[in-house]
Protein backbone atom coordinates (compact mmCIF):
# COMPACT_ATOMS: atom_id res chain seq x y z
CA UNK A 1 0.00 0.00 0.00
CA UNK A 2 1.25 3.44 -0.88
CA UNK A 3 2.39 5.69 1.91
CA UNK A 4 0.09 8.45 3.06
CA UNK A 5 2.37 11.08 1.50
CA UNK A 6 2.04 9.50 -1.98
CA UNK A 7 -1.72 9.97 -2.29
CA UNK A 8 -4.30 12.56 -1.31
CA UNK A 9 -5.67 12.50 2.27
CA UNK A 10 -9.13 11.65 0.90
CA UNK A 11 -7.84 8.64 -1.05
CA UNK A 12 -5.76 7.48 1.90
CA UNK A 13 -8.80 7.77 4.19
CA UNK A 14 -10.90 5.52 1.96
CA UNK A 15 -8.09 3.05 1.28
CA UNK A 16 -7.40 2.79 5.00
CA UNK A 17 -11.02 1.90 5.71
CA UNK A 18 -11.02 -0.77 3.00
CA UNK A 19 -8.20 -2.80 4.59
CA UNK A 20 -9.11 -5.74 6.81
CA UNK A 21 -7.55 -6.85 10.06
CA UNK A 22 -5.60 -9.77 8.60
CA UNK A 23 -2.00 -9.26 9.66
CA UNK A 24 -0.95 -8.10 6.19
CA UNK A 25 -1.58 -4.38 6.59
CA UNK A 26 -2.79 -4.27 2.99
CA UNK A 27 -5.72 -5.33 0.84
CA UNK A 28 -5.93 -8.90 -0.35
CA UNK A 29 -4.26 -8.97 -3.77
CA UNK A 30 -6.01 -12.02 -5.24
CA UNK A 31 -9.65 -13.14 -5.34
CA UNK A 32 -8.92 -16.47 -3.63
CA UNK A 33 -6.09 -16.58 -1.10
CA UNK A 34 -6.65 -19.18 1.61
CA UNK A 35 -3.56 -18.04 3.50
CA UNK A 36 -5.30 -14.78 4.43
CA UNK A 37 -7.76 -14.68 7.32
CA UNK A 38 -9.79 -11.51 7.82
CA UNK A 39 -10.25 -11.63 11.57
CA UNK A 40 -12.61 -8.65 11.68
CA UNK A 41 -15.05 -10.29 9.23
CA UNK A 42 -14.92 -13.53 11.20
CA UNK A 43 -15.50 -11.76 14.52
CA UNK A 44 -18.48 -9.66 13.42
CA UNK A 45 -20.16 -12.37 11.36
CA UNK A 46 -19.87 -14.92 14.17
CA UNK A 47 -21.07 -12.36 16.72
CA UNK A 48 -24.13 -11.50 14.61
CA UNK A 49 -24.85 -15.20 14.12
CA UNK A 50 -24.70 -15.82 17.86
CA UNK A 51 -27.07 -12.91 18.49
CA UNK A 52 -29.59 -14.38 16.02
CA UNK A 53 -29.36 -17.85 17.55
CA UNK A 54 -29.71 -16.50 21.09
CA UNK A 55 -32.67 -14.30 20.09
CA UNK A 56 -34.49 -17.24 18.45
CA UNK A 57 -33.69 -19.48 21.41
CA UNK A 58 -35.03 -16.84 23.79
CA UNK A 59 -38.22 -16.46 21.74
CA UNK A 60 -38.79 -20.23 21.70
CA UNK A 61 -38.13 -20.55 25.43
CA UNK A 62 -40.47 -17.68 26.37
CA UNK A 63 -43.25 -18.57 23.91
CA UNK A 64 -46.64 -19.00 25.55
CA UNK A 65 -50.09 -20.05 24.39
CA UNK A 66 -51.66 -16.94 25.87
CA UNK A 67 -51.66 -13.41 24.51
CA UNK A 68 -48.19 -12.99 22.94
CA UNK A 69 -45.98 -10.02 23.64
CA UNK A 70 -44.55 -7.80 20.94
CA UNK A 71 -41.32 -9.78 20.62
CA UNK A 72 -43.12 -13.11 20.33
CA UNK A 73 -45.57 -11.63 17.84
CA UNK A 74 -42.74 -10.32 15.66
CA UNK A 75 -40.95 -13.68 15.72
CA UNK A 76 -44.17 -15.55 14.92
CA UNK A 77 -44.81 -13.24 11.96
CA UNK A 78 -41.29 -13.88 10.63
CA UNK A 79 -41.61 -17.63 11.12
CA UNK A 80 -44.98 -17.67 9.35
CA UNK A 81 -43.65 -15.56 6.46
CA UNK A 82 -40.67 -17.84 5.86
CA UNK A 83 -42.83 -20.96 6.26
CA UNK A 84 -45.27 -19.69 3.61
CA UNK A 85 -42.46 -18.78 1.22
CA UNK A 86 -40.85 -22.19 1.72
CA UNK A 87 -44.16 -23.97 1.14
CA UNK A 88 -44.72 -22.14 -2.14
CA UNK A 89 -41.22 -22.96 -3.44
CA UNK A 90 -40.12 -26.31 -2.01
CA UNK A 91 -42.51 -29.22 -2.69
CA UNK A 92 -41.08 -31.65 -0.12
CA UNK A 93 -42.35 -31.24 3.44
CA UNK A 94 -39.39 -33.21 4.77
CA UNK A 95 -37.00 -30.73 3.15
CA UNK A 96 -38.97 -27.75 4.45
CA UNK A 97 -38.64 -28.96 8.04
CA UNK A 98 -34.89 -28.29 7.82
CA UNK A 99 -34.61 -25.59 5.15
CA UNK A 100 -37.32 -23.23 6.46
CA UNK A 101 -35.67 -22.68 9.90
CA UNK A 102 -32.30 -22.41 8.14
CA UNK A 103 -33.70 -19.78 5.75
CA UNK A 104 -35.11 -17.79 8.68
CA UNK A 105 -31.75 -17.91 10.47
CA UNK A 106 -29.88 -16.81 7.34
CA UNK A 107 -32.39 -14.00 6.73
CA UNK A 108 -31.95 -12.55 10.23
CA UNK A 109 -28.19 -13.19 10.18
CA UNK A 110 -27.70 -11.28 6.94
CA UNK A 111 -29.91 -8.44 8.22
CA UNK A 112 -27.75 -8.02 11.31
CA UNK A 113 -24.51 -8.21 9.34
CA UNK A 114 -25.81 -5.68 6.80
CA UNK A 115 -27.06 -3.39 9.58
CA UNK A 116 -23.49 -2.95 10.81
CA UNK A 117 -23.07 -0.61 7.84
CA UNK A 118 -25.27 1.88 9.74
CA UNK A 119 -22.62 2.19 12.46
CA UNK A 120 -20.76 5.51 11.91
CA UNK A 121 -17.68 4.90 9.78
CA UNK A 122 -15.17 6.29 12.26
CA UNK A 123 -16.86 5.28 15.51
CA UNK A 124 -14.75 2.17 16.09
CA UNK A 125 -11.60 4.00 14.97
CA UNK A 126 -12.32 6.67 17.57
CA UNK A 127 -12.95 4.04 20.27
CA UNK A 128 -9.75 2.21 19.39
CA UNK A 129 -7.81 5.46 19.46
CA UNK A 130 -9.22 6.40 22.87
CA UNK A 131 -8.27 2.98 24.25
CA UNK A 132 -4.83 3.17 22.65
CA UNK A 133 -5.07 -0.10 20.71
CA UNK A 134 -5.50 1.28 17.20
CA UNK A 135 -4.18 4.81 17.08
CA UNK A 136 -1.04 4.30 15.01
CA UNK A 137 0.14 2.09 12.18
CA UNK A 138 1.18 -1.27 13.57
CA UNK A 139 -1.24 -1.20 16.49
CA UNK A 140 -3.45 -4.31 16.88
CA UNK A 141 -6.67 -2.79 15.52
CA UNK A 142 -5.33 -0.06 13.26
CA UNK A 143 -6.99 -1.84 10.33
CA UNK A 144 -10.53 -2.98 11.03
CA UNK A 145 -13.66 -3.28 8.86
CA UNK A 146 -16.92 -3.82 10.66
CA UNK A 147 -19.11 -4.89 7.70
CA UNK A 148 -18.73 -8.64 6.98
CA UNK A 149 -20.96 -8.68 3.88
CA UNK A 150 -18.70 -6.08 2.20
CA UNK A 151 -15.91 -8.67 2.43
CA UNK A 152 -16.27 -10.89 -0.66
CA UNK A 153 -15.15 -13.92 1.35
CA UNK A 154 -18.27 -13.88 3.54
CA UNK A 155 -21.02 -13.67 0.87
CA UNK A 156 -19.18 -16.16 -1.35
CA UNK A 157 -18.72 -18.52 1.59
CA UNK A 158 -22.45 -18.39 2.30
CA UNK A 159 -23.18 -18.86 -1.39
CA UNK A 160 -20.96 -21.95 -1.49
CA UNK A 161 -22.96 -23.26 1.47
CA UNK A 162 -26.16 -22.87 -0.55
CA UNK A 163 -24.49 -24.68 -3.48
CA UNK A 164 -23.59 -27.62 -1.26
CA UNK A 165 -27.14 -27.68 0.07
CA UNK A 166 -28.63 -27.81 -3.44
CA UNK A 167 -26.27 -30.62 -4.45
CA UNK A 168 -27.11 -32.54 -1.25
CA UNK A 169 -30.85 -32.32 -1.84
CA UNK A 170 -30.41 -33.05 -5.54
CA UNK A 171 -28.71 -36.33 -4.60
CA UNK A 172 -31.15 -37.05 -1.76
CA UNK A 173 -34.28 -36.51 -3.85
CA UNK A 174 -33.11 -38.04 -7.14
CA UNK A 175 -30.61 -40.56 -5.68
CA UNK A 176 -26.97 -40.51 -6.67
CA UNK A 177 -27.61 -42.20 -10.01
CA UNK A 178 -30.53 -39.92 -10.86
CA UNK A 179 -28.51 -36.80 -10.01
CA UNK A 180 -25.60 -37.87 -12.22
CA UNK A 181 -28.04 -38.83 -14.97
CA UNK A 182 -29.60 -35.36 -14.89
CA UNK A 183 -26.14 -33.82 -15.32
CA UNK A 184 -25.54 -35.91 -18.44
CA UNK A 185 -29.01 -35.84 -20.03
CA UNK A 186 -30.46 -32.37 -19.25
CA UNK A 187 -31.33 -29.88 -20.59
CA UNK A 188 -30.92 -31.42 -24.08
CA UNK A 189 -32.84 -34.68 -23.84
CA UNK A 190 -32.06 -37.09 -26.64
CA UNK A 191 -31.59 -40.81 -27.15
CA UNK A 192 -29.13 -42.98 -28.95
CA UNK A 193 -26.14 -41.60 -30.78
CA UNK A 194 -27.46 -38.02 -30.67
CA UNK A 195 -27.82 -38.26 -26.90
CA UNK A 196 -24.17 -39.33 -26.59
CA UNK A 197 -23.07 -36.37 -28.70
CA UNK A 198 -24.99 -33.98 -26.46
CA UNK A 199 -23.52 -35.32 -23.18
CA UNK A 200 -20.53 -32.90 -23.08
CA UNK A 201 -22.83 -29.94 -23.75
CA UNK A 202 -25.26 -31.03 -21.04
CA UNK A 203 -22.48 -31.44 -18.47
CA UNK A 204 -20.93 -28.10 -19.42
CA UNK A 205 -24.24 -26.23 -19.22
CA UNK A 206 -25.11 -27.77 -15.85
CA UNK A 207 -21.72 -26.92 -14.39
CA UNK A 208 -22.02 -23.38 -15.76
CA UNK A 209 -25.48 -23.10 -14.21
CA UNK A 210 -24.23 -24.14 -10.78
CA UNK A 211 -21.26 -21.77 -11.04
CA UNK A 212 -23.42 -18.85 -12.25
CA UNK A 213 -25.95 -19.33 -9.44
CA UNK A 214 -23.22 -19.45 -6.82
CA UNK A 215 -21.28 -16.45 -8.08
CA UNK A 216 -24.35 -14.28 -8.69
CA UNK A 217 -25.81 -15.08 -5.25
CA UNK A 218 -22.64 -14.03 -3.45
CA UNK A 219 -21.71 -11.12 -5.71
CA UNK A 220 -25.18 -9.55 -5.52
CA UNK A 221 -24.99 -9.25 -1.74
CA UNK A 222 -21.34 -8.19 -1.76
CA UNK A 223 -21.77 -5.58 -4.50
CA UNK A 224 -24.70 -3.83 -2.87
CA UNK A 225 -23.16 -3.72 0.59
CA UNK A 226 -19.70 -2.69 -0.65
CA UNK A 227 -21.23 0.17 -2.64
CA UNK A 228 -23.23 1.28 0.40
CA UNK A 229 -20.15 1.18 2.62
CA UNK A 230 -18.17 3.20 0.09
CA UNK A 231 -20.89 5.84 -0.13
CA UNK A 232 -20.89 6.23 3.66
CA UNK A 233 -17.13 6.83 3.48
CA UNK A 234 -17.57 9.49 0.81
CA UNK A 235 -20.24 11.20 2.92
CA UNK A 236 -17.90 11.07 5.92
CA UNK A 237 -15.34 13.04 3.91
CA UNK A 238 -17.76 15.98 3.88
CA UNK A 239 -17.61 16.20 7.65
CA UNK A 240 -13.87 15.59 7.59
CA UNK A 241 -13.40 18.76 5.50
CA UNK A 242 -14.26 20.94 8.54
CA UNK A 243 -11.66 23.68 8.98
CA UNK A 244 -13.50 26.02 11.33
CA UNK A 245 -16.54 28.27 11.48
CA UNK A 246 -16.51 29.48 7.91
CA UNK A 247 -19.01 29.28 5.07
CA UNK A 248 -17.44 26.35 3.26
CA UNK A 249 -17.03 24.23 6.38
CA UNK A 250 -20.54 24.94 7.64
CA UNK A 251 -22.00 24.11 4.22
CA UNK A 252 -20.06 20.86 4.02
CA UNK A 253 -21.04 20.01 7.60
CA UNK A 254 -24.73 20.52 6.86
CA UNK A 255 -24.34 18.49 3.67
CA UNK A 256 -22.65 15.75 5.67
CA UNK A 257 -25.54 15.53 8.16
CA UNK A 258 -28.27 15.69 5.50
CA UNK A 259 -26.63 13.28 3.07
CA UNK A 260 -25.72 10.86 5.85
CA UNK A 261 -29.25 10.90 7.28
CA UNK A 262 -30.97 10.43 3.92
CA UNK A 263 -28.63 7.64 2.84
CA UNK A 264 -28.90 5.89 6.23
CA UNK A 265 -32.71 5.90 6.02
CA UNK A 266 -32.64 4.59 2.44
CA UNK A 267 -29.95 2.07 3.35
CA UNK A 268 -32.26 0.45 5.91
CA UNK A 269 -34.37 -0.71 2.96
CA UNK A 270 -31.28 -2.09 1.21
CA UNK A 271 -30.20 -3.91 4.39
CA UNK A 272 -33.52 -5.78 4.64
CA UNK A 273 -34.05 -6.21 0.90
CA UNK A 274 -30.66 -7.81 0.27
CA UNK A 275 -31.20 -10.24 3.16
CA UNK A 276 -34.65 -11.14 1.79
CA UNK A 277 -33.29 -11.65 -1.75
CA UNK A 278 -30.48 -13.88 -0.46
CA UNK A 279 -32.96 -15.98 1.54
CA UNK A 280 -35.45 -16.27 -1.34
CA UNK A 281 -32.81 -17.27 -3.89
CA UNK A 282 -31.47 -19.89 -1.49
CA UNK A 283 -35.01 -21.32 -1.20
CA UNK A 284 -35.45 -21.20 -4.97
CA UNK A 285 -32.18 -23.06 -5.60
CA UNK A 286 -33.09 -25.76 -3.09
CA UNK A 287 -36.55 -25.99 -4.67
CA UNK A 288 -35.03 -26.43 -8.14
CA UNK A 289 -32.95 -29.30 -6.79
CA UNK A 290 -36.24 -31.22 -6.40
CA UNK A 291 -37.21 -30.81 -10.05
CA UNK A 292 -36.11 -32.43 -13.26
CA UNK A 293 -35.20 -30.26 -16.25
Amino acid sequence: MAAASDISPQSYYIQHHLVHLNGLGEKQSTIADFSVINYDSLFWSILMGLIVVLAMWSAARRASAGVPGRFQTAVEMLVDMVAQESKSIIPSEATRRFVAPLALTVFLWVILMNALDLVPVDLLAWIFKMTGVGAEHGDPLYYHRILPTADLNVPMGMSLGVLLLTIYYGIKIKSGGGFVKSLFTAPFHAHGFVGLLLVPFNVLLNLMEYAAKTVSLGMRLFGNMFAGELLFMLIALLGGAWTGFNGASIGLGIGHVLAGSVWAIFHILIVVLQAYIFMMLALVYVGLAHEDH
